[in-house]
Formats: structure tokens, C-alpha cells, sequence
């Protein structure tokens, strides 16, 4: 044999070898294939588990896959295991750094775990890989939104807007942006708009508060019902039992809390609203019911205990059942100075004077523990004040009601019992002046009325931020 064919046959020889490692290779890479795209079904169809175990098993065979984990860092994602997800997001991200959605998706992961700035820095980087995507302005903008950046929300809003006018998603935040930004023309001009391509009830409970916002209240009354009619989710039914609450159209309101609670039983922000609704109305005895219902389903809700204190001012008939409450509300935050208030009171307006089981070294007990932790709340020293007095004690009373109206000089109740006081002493002249004060604070009764209705707002609106948070 010739050393020239010798040659050309270790050449075949080696070709033959290649072609066998060759074709090895690509049997390995469909059977790698094939489980990817198995994965990816199972994912599809949200069988996220068996997705997930697939990709393990396939993860050490290709540990630089860019696309494998990116699929892992979603699967994870949607099983709710943020450090998972978080890991292979990362990793996607270091493997494929000039991917916006690589980073958008692990910009969602580290927002849903709470990690807000490092959220905001990969969103951030997908918009400027891709400014003139939609989804990149879309995202960064809603991001902003969550965060209540409403400012650097808006530009970007208004650019994915442009980008596609067609994009229910982001019309909706940007008509929100505009109302929560005070640009209720334009906030209104596009949910308008956005209705008549798609009616539904979150757009029609937005216009809503557009209106309410714009100071329309019978506009704003009937988005709500239609919203509710539309969609009776808790948020809509809420809003609109609100809205008429607000403007003390009681009766209205009563009738849609009663249905709202009957579908929503386990909310206690429905039965609150229940509760104010029948106590503005002077159904006393039930509006404390509803309340204590509230108490019972959050019971570390300080909202539902303001109420149901004044609710009981005018109902004592539960006198048993509102104490428990109130002790346990004590109970659960003992350095709370307005649960420490509440008890006390309660217990003293449950008991009469005279009756065996009325403490009062508990209720002074109380009642000093709440000013020790909070000097400033002038009602606690109102009531230390009133439990002096009713001992004949005018020497420790005075002291408590002249500290009272230091720290709120407009409680007519607290100038009138520091006149009483005063006559008992013999400071006849100083007794006359508290009484005209008196006079004077009981002629603004309507002042007292309006306080009222700032409280419902407050409650109304500090409300409705809950559930956005939690959604």
C-alpha cells in the first residue's frame, strides 16, 4: 500500500469519525431539544411543577442555556418561589444582557418579592435597551404607578400611548395617572374613550371617581352602580355603597352594604361601612352589631374601633359584647395608648355607677396607661378628668381637663365639666368663663358634623388604598 493511500485513507478514516461524532452530537442536541420543548408545553398548558422538575433535569446538560433559564425563572415565577426565579432570571440576564424582556422579567420577580429599587433599575435598563417599545414604556409607567411616582409615570404612559392607541392596559393607567395627577379632562376624555371599545365595570367605577374627584356627585353615584351592576366585585360594590355614604344618602347606602356584605361576608371593610351607614341613620343597636361584626373579621383594624366607640355612645344595650371586643383590641397592642382609651371607656360606660362590678381603679388604671403612652390625646385626659370629678376629686379633675383643652382648646364637653368644677371650688368667675367658651363651641355644632364626615372620608379613602396596596 502506498504511503500516498495510506494518507488518504487515515483521511477517510477520520471523516468517517467526524461524521459519526457529528451525527451523535446532533442526536444529543434533538433528544436536549425535544425535552426543552416539553418543558415549555407543560408550562403552557400550567402544569408549572412538572415544568420546573423537566428543566432540572435538563439544566446540568446545558448550564450556560439562556433560554432554559428563562423559562425556569418564569416557571419558578409562577409557582410563587421568588428567590427560584429570581436566581434563574439573574442568570438569563447575565448570559443575554441586551435582552429588554429578560429584564423586564426579572424586574417583575424582584417587584413581587419587595424589592423595589433593583425592580425599578432592570425596568429601567429594558426601556433603554428599547426605548421605543411598548411594552418597555408600558412597564416602567405601571411600575411608577405602584410606587405613586404619578409624575414619572406619565410621560411614559403617554408615549406607550402613542406607541399603541389600542392598548386597553395602559389607557386604563394612564387615565388613573391623569385623575390621581388632578388632569380630570383628560383622565375623563379617555375612559370614555376606552368604553367604547370595551365596556366594563373597572372603567366605568374609574369614571366614578373621576367624577367624584370633579366634584359630580349624581355623575359619579350612577358610574358607580353601573360598575357595580356590571362587575359586583367587592372593590365596585364598596365604592359605590361609599359614594352614597359620603353625600348621607343613608338609606341607599344601607340597602347596597347589606347586599355587598351578604355576598361578601368576610369583609370587614363592608361591614364598617354598614355600621356608619346605620349609625348615621340612628339605627344605633345595629350599626354597633355591624360593627362588632367588623371587629371580629380584623381585629387589629383601629378604623372599626373609632366607630364602634361612637356607635356605643348611643347604643350601650351591647355593653358585654363591645367590652370583649375592646379588651381584645387592648390585649393585642398594649403600647396602642387608643386601644388602652377605648377599654377604659368602654368599661365604664358598660357598668353603672354603683353597679359591684364596676372598676374604677381599672378604669383609671387604664386610662393612665393611655396617656402614659401618648401625652397628647386630649380625650383620655377629658375622661381621667370626668372620673375625678364624679369622686368629688376637683383637685385631681382640674389639672386633667385644663391639659385637655392645652392640647385641643375646642371641647365644649371638657370647658363645660372644668366649669362644674369650678362652682364646686368657689371659682365662681373662672366657672362663668368656661361656660360661655361652652356657649360659644355648642353654637358650631354643625363644625362637630363636618369633623364627622372627614372621619367617614378618611376611613372611605384610607380604604380603598388598602385594597390597591394588596392588589
Amino acid at each position: 500500500m502506498s504511503k500516498r493511500l495510506r494518507f488518504r485513507l487515515a483521511i477517510l478514516s477520520s471523516l468517517l469519525v467526524c461524521a459519526a461524532f457529528a451525527a451523535a452530537q446532533d442526536s444529543q442536541q434533538q433528544k436536549l431539544d425535544r425535552e426543552f420543548q416539553s418543558a415549555v408545553a407543560q408550562y403552557d398548558a400550567g402544569r408549572y411543577a412538572e415544568a420546573a422538575a423537566q428543566l432540572e433535569d435538563l439544566l446540568p446538560s446545558v448550564p450556560n442555556s439562556f433560554e432554559v433559564h428563562e423559562l425556569l425563572g418564569q416557571v419558578y415565577a409562577s409557582l410563587s418561589q421568588d428567590a427560584k426565579a429570581i436566581e434563574h432570571l439573574q442568570a438569563a440576564v447575565r448570559l443575554k444582557p441586551d435582552s429588554a424582556p429578560a429584564r423586564t422579567n426579572l424586574a417583575a420577580s424582584l417587584s413581587h418579592s419587595g424589592k423595589t429599587e433593583l425592580a425599578g433599575e432592570q425596568f429601567r435598563k429594558a426601556l433603554a435597551l428599547e426605548p421605543r417599545n411598548f411594552d418597555a414604556n408600558h412597564n416602567l409607567g405601571e411600575f411608577y404607578i405602584q410606587s405613586g411616582k404619578m409624575a414619572a409615570a406619565l410621560p411614559l404612559l403617554e408615549r406607550a400611548q402613542r406607541i399603541d392607541p389600542s392598548s386597553y392596559d395602559n389607557g386604563y393607567d394612564l387615565a388613573m395617572a391623569d385623575l390621581l395627577t388632578g388632569r380630570l379632562a383628560a383622565a375623563r376624555q379617555l375612559v370614555q374613550s376606552l368604553l367604547k371599545k370595551k365596556n366594563t365595570g373597572e372603567l366605568h367605577d374609574l369614571l366614578g371617581q373621576i367624577e367624584e374627584k370633579d366634584g359630580k356627585f349624581v355623575a359619579a353615584v350612577n358610574e358607580f352602580e353601573i360598575a357595580a351592576h356590571l362587575d359586583p366585585s367587592e372593590e365596585h360594590l364598596f365604592d359605590w355603597g361609599s359614594e352614597l355614604l359620603l353625600h348621607r344618602t343613608y338609606e341607599p347606602a344601607i340597602e347596597v352594604f347589606e347586599e355587598a356584605a351578604r355576598r361578601y361576608p368576610n369583609s370587614s371593610r363592608l361591614m364598617i361601612g354598614l355600621g356608619l351607614a346605620l349609625d348615621w341613620r340612628g339605627k344605633y343597636d345595629e350599626a354597633v352589631k355591624a360593627l362588632l361584626t367588623a371587629a371580629d373579621l380584623d381585629p387589629s383594624d383601629a378604623r372599626c374601633y373609632l366607630f364602634l366607640s361612637k356607635a356605643y355612645d348611643s347604643s350601650p344595650n351591647q355593653a358585654e359584647d363591645v367590652i370583649q371586643r375592646f379588651r381584645r383590641y387592648a390585649e393585642l397592642q398594649p403600647g396602642n395608648a387608643l386601644a388602652q382609651y377605648y377599654y377604659a371607656t368602654s368599661l365604664w360606660k358598660g357598668k353603672r355607677v354603683g353597679d359591684a362590678s364596676l372598676d374604677l381603679q381599672a378604669v383609671e388604671s387604664l386610662l393612665k396607661k393611655s396617656i402614659a403612652l401618648d401625652e397628647t390625646l386630649p380625650e383620655a385626659h377629658v375622661q381621667l378628668g370626668n372620673l375625678y370629678a364624679d369622686q368629688h376629686e376637683y383637685a385631681k379633675s382640674i389639672p386633667e381637663y385644663v391639659c385637655a383643652l392645652q392640647l385641643n382648646p375646642n371641647l365644649p364637653d371638657a370647658h363645660y365639666r372644668l366649669g362644674q368644677d369650678y362652682v364646686h371650688i368657689g371659682q365662681k368667675d373662672q366657672a362663668q368663663k368656661e361656660f360661655e367658651v361652652y356657649q360659644r363651641l355648642r353654637a358650631k355644632h354643625l363644625a362637630e358634623v363636618d369633623k364627622e364626615k372627614a372621619e367617614v372620608q378618611q376611613f372611605v379613602y384610607a380604604a380603598k388604598a388598602d385594597a390597591s396596596a394588596r392588589h
